[in-house]
């Protein structure tokens, strides 16, 4: 079955608080948020942004989709999970300051912010999946207790699975710590000869203490490592490797049934909103912004397999180059086809242009 997905198309002129009120308006007429009923808590799961980062979504869309579910007598309230790295995301605490300091505030959105995973990552529940990889996976436990999931995803691209966007939202970003590391244990990055400059970046951003230096060029312990890509992102001198070919697959895989797992724990009662808007070659989680696309707008949908076909799809055609070329070169679309394969979702879908 095809699932329509919906774009409103908002453009790099477009004001922020004009286009907002365009998708609440357009959340408000359609019947996409049918299974939200009086009195439900309504997790509205986002990227709240790393420190210095502002290419994630704008708490003036989070406030808009707040404001549709509320209409429908729900309580819908901001959520994220904890990260592996160190930085300012790898507690409750932090994250929720940082998100303030993004502008996520109650006053500004409307909704509080309640993390996921617990304070420190490590609530969770194990849900059964029919998955190739696994039976079963590790979700955020909250997702087990509500009674609905927005899942609000900024489309960018990334260094380990080619692009994030809904189904990198749900497989990392809504699930524990432990499913993070299982998740990235797939990748084992090394260090190119010639290419370190012992700048010390990846040491500082390594979760696991697992790069040191030596001779002034960093060394990473390929028994510590987690293959989170990290040491990847950080490096400006192109002196971190994958082996891309090997390990691609097993980690698309990874991702999509964790993301089957969250859907599954949230018994399908889910809406996903993608933002085409400010995408960046490298994901949220970095502090650097630059835009390689102009803005598209944003997709909205039932099926997130379906909703990231298309925006791949749409990033492709208005841009006239492939995501390859535009960020990493990773044969992203194998997440797509895993999905099918396991029976979650589609990557066939019938674009509705609402303009």
């Amino acid at each position: 079955m095809r699932e329509s997905v919906y774009l409103l198309r908002s453009g790099d002129d477009d004001d922020d608080a004009a286009a907002s009120a365009r998708l609440a308006a357009f959340l408000e007429a359609k019947t996409l948020l049918d299974f939200v009923a009086p009195k439900d808590l309504v997790a509205v799961k986002t990227h709240f942004g790393e420190e210095g980062s502002d290419g994630y979504v704008r708490p003036v869309y989070l406030a808009a989709i707040g404001s549709a579910i509320k209409q429908r007598g729900a309580a819908p309230f901001l959520t994220e999970t904890s990260t592996l790295y160190r930085h300012h995301r790898t507690n409750a605490v932090d994250h929720a300051l940082l998100a303030v300091r993004h502008g996520f505030s109650v006053a500004a959105t409307g909704m509080p912010v309640i993390m996921a995973d617990g304070l420190l990552g490590d609530e969770e529940v194990e849900v059964e999946i029919p998955g190739r990889l696994y039976d079963r996976v590790k979700v955020a436990a909250m997702f087990a207790k509500v009674q609905g999931l927005v899942l609000v995803s900024h489309f960018t691209g990334h260094m380990v699975s080619g692009f994030g966007a809904a189904l990198k939202n749900l497989g990392m970003g809504c699930t524990s710590r432990k499913a993070k590391l299982i998740q990235h244990s797939t990748a084992m990055p090394s260090i190119k000869d010639g290419t370190c400059t012992g700048c010390e970046a990846c040491t500082e951003w390594c979760p696991e203490d697992a790069i040191t230096m030596d001779g002034g060029v960093a060394v990473i312990d390929q028994d510590t490592c987690i293959g989170c890509g990290e040491c990847l992102a950080v490096c400006r001198f192109d002196a971190v490797h994958y082996n891309w070919g090997a390990t691609y697959e097993d980690l698309q895989r990874k991702i999509v049934e964790h993301a089957l797992g969250v859907v599954t724990c949230v018994r399908g009662r889910a809406l996903y909103i993608t933002a085409l808007k400010r995408i960046t070659r490298d994901c949220d989680c970095l502090g650097k912004y630059e835009k390689i696309v102009p803005d598209i707008g944003f997709l909205v949908s039932r099926d997130p397999v379906a909703i990231d076909a298309a925006a791949v799809d749409l990033v492709e055609r208005e841009s006239g180059r492939t995501l390859r070329e535009l960020a990493f070169d990773i044969p992203a679309r194998f997440q797509l086809t895993h999905a099918r394969e396991i029976g979650f979702g589609s990557p066939d879908y019938d674009l509705v242009d609402v303009d």
